[in-house]
This record gives structure tokens, C-alpha cells and sequence, in this order.
């Protein structure tokens, strides 16, 4: 199945030069959305992890079908001050300025093997900061998979050099 058939590109969104790609009409259809989850799920199924974490708000989607899939738990990791218990914290740097993603205190256990899941992988930076709240918390991600990937903003890269497994299911060329 071509994943990028499903997939939207909406052009000078949310700014002039970048071209959006939006998963709402892959998960609004039942092939694509099954056919999504199901290609995340092989590039995994031989791994062993402990929980699949997803990034807020697309990753919540992907990730909890991965884990349903996978049979394991799901972790949230969200926005700063949307969860309702003691949180640990992790900053990241955005083009102007910075932003927290959360998790809760209690989410990972000692020495946990997290795969985590988003939707579009960019610079990386969300994610990094994933891997690096998850590392303070006492486990580790193992594995970080994505439906698209933009090469050309280097978030591979950056998520490799943290010894991050890093999958994705298309690519498109540009941001």
C-alpha cells in the first residue's frame, strides 16, 4: 500500500513556503488508517519494549493502536500543563522560542523500553525531547517510528546520533 496516497499536502500552511502534509485523510480512511497502524506495527513486531509512548496530538492516535496492536501500555506525552497529575518536564527549542513536553512522574518503569510514535518527523526536535524526558525518568527509548519523514530537516539524524533506532513510513522531498 502507498501511504502517501492517503496523505494530504496543503500548500503555504501554516506559513508561505511550507507545504503541510496532513494525516486526517489517511486516518479518516479505513485502508489507510488500517494500513498505517498495521506497517508500524511490522516494522516492530519483532522488538521488545515495555510501551509505546506517542506525541501529542497525532501521535496519541498512532501510538495507542500501536500499543492496542502490540499488546503493551501507552504513554502519553503532552503539551506542558494538559496532565493532571505530578509531571516531569522536558524543554525544547522552537524557531522562536522554546516549549515543554510532560509526562507523567509515575509513566515509566525503572529501566523501561519505549517505542515512541508521532506522525511526521521534522528537525526532531519534539522528539528529542522525548527521548530525553524518557531518559530522565529512569527508562529509554529504543526505537522512534513516524508515517513521514521530511529528510531535508535532518530529524533522522539528530534522533540517530542519540542511538535512537529511527523508522519512518514515506518521505516527502522539501518542508
Amino acid at each position: 500500500m502507498n501511504i502517501k496516497t492517503f496523505i494530504r499536502t496543503i500548500p503555504d500552511y501554516p506559513k508561505a513556503g511550507i507545504q503541510f502534509r496532513d494525516i486526517t485523510t489517511l486516518l479518516s480512511d479505513p485502508e489507510g488508517f488500517r494500513g498505517a497502524v498495521d506497517a508500524l506495527v511490522a516494522l516492530h513486531s519483532k522488538g521488545t519494549f515495555d510501551a509505546v509512548a506517542g506525541i501529542e496530538a497525532r501521535g496519541f492516535i498512532l501510538g495507542g493502536a500501536v500499543a492496542h496492536q502490540l499488546g503493551l501500555g501507552f504513554i502519553p506525552v503532552r503539551k506542558k500543563g494538559k496532565l493532571p497529575w505530578k509531571t516531569i518536564g522536558q524543554d525544547y527549542d522552537l524557531e522562536y522560542g522554546t516549549d515543554t513536553v510532560e509526562i507523567h512522574a509515575d509513566a515509566v518503569a525503572p529501566n523501561a523500553r519505549i517505542l515512541l510514535i508521532d506522525d511526521l518527523i521534522a528537525t526532531g526536535g519534539t522528539a528529542e525531547a522525548a527521548v530525553k524526558l524518557f531518559s530522565r525518568a529512569g527508562g529509554s527509548v529504543a526505537a522512534a517510528s513516524f508515517v513521514i519523514e521530511l529528510p531535508e530537516l535532518g530529524g533522522r539524524q539528530r534522533l540517530e546520533a542519540l542511538d535512537i533506532e529511527v523508522l519512518s513510513l514515506c518521505a516527502f522531498e522539501g518542508h
